[in-house]
């Protein structure tokens, strides 16, 4: 059994940047991770996308939606342990790519799944489940369970450590990279106050921008802080 259920939306930075310092920390400490999915644009079903959010965030959400499809087809014929290679490849070329974030129609396109299923050694063929809708219902049970372990008001990731019975809890929302060293040590704080029984939420809506070559960023320059209201930069309130 996995020591920890990481459930991403392949087109989220913060679940990217939290996917990198749980993959330092896995490594340090010998963790199994089981990578599951949980779709913002599932999630967000019933949100009015132009009266709360900006333009672009229904298509990129739907995108990771799409992305998701490939990645369910991928669990499906390849195994558990193939995600987290095909999610380490995508986030690499929508989030580390100084160029900037590929649009939804390329990110979604046969060319860039093409090359991120060659990177994690796989097969060219699984990128036709990017158009089936015959995934969403597996996808769509996957979010709910992640939503089940920690209220509805959430965003990505969420994370259940020691599942079945250990701590779950959205986030943390980090916004750069911590180095070896400050990873495990993060860690150990985030896990034991959530693992205190009483613990619920801990948070701020002022964050600096993901600090990612997508998004301009280099070296370790402090990024501009931005009031995300609600986990996302609504328009309307």
């Amino acid at each position: 059994m996995a020591d920890l259920h990481f459930y991403f939306d392949p087109v989220c930075p913060f679940a990217w940047l939290t996917s990198r310092w749980v993959r330092t920390v896995a490594a340090q400490r010998e963790y199994d991770v089981d990578w599951r999915f949980v779709s913002l644009r599932l999630l967000n079903a019933h949100v009015d996308y132009d009266a709360h959010f900006p333009p672009e965030y229904e298509a990129g959400h739907t995108a990771g939606l799409h992305l998701l499809r490939v990645a369910a087809r991928t669990r499906e014929e390849h195994g558990r342990p193939a995600v987290g290679r095909l999610y380490e490849a995508m986030g690499r070329h929508v989030f580390e790519d100084p160029a900037g974030q590929p649009p939804p129609e390329r990110a979604t396109g046969r060319e860039f799944l093409g090359t991120v299923l060659a990177e994690a050694g796989l097969p060219a063929d699984l990128a036709a489940a990017v158009d089936d809708d015959a995934w969403d219902d597996a996808i769509r049970a996957e979010t709910d369970e992640a939503l089940g372990l920690t209220g509805r008001d959430v965003g990505t990731p969420i994370l259940h450590f020691r599942p079945p019975e250990g701590v779950a809890f959205f986030g943390p929302v980090i916004s750069r990279p911590p180095t070896a060293e400050q990873a495990v040590e993060l860690w150990d704080h985030v896990v034991g106050l959530a693992r205190f029984p009483g613990f619920a939420e801990l948070k701020r809506s002022l964050r600096e921008r993901p600090q990612l070559p997508a998004f301009g960023a280099t070296g370790d320059e402090v990024g501009v802080q931005e009031d995300w209201h609600q986990g996302s930069r609504r328009l309307k309130h």
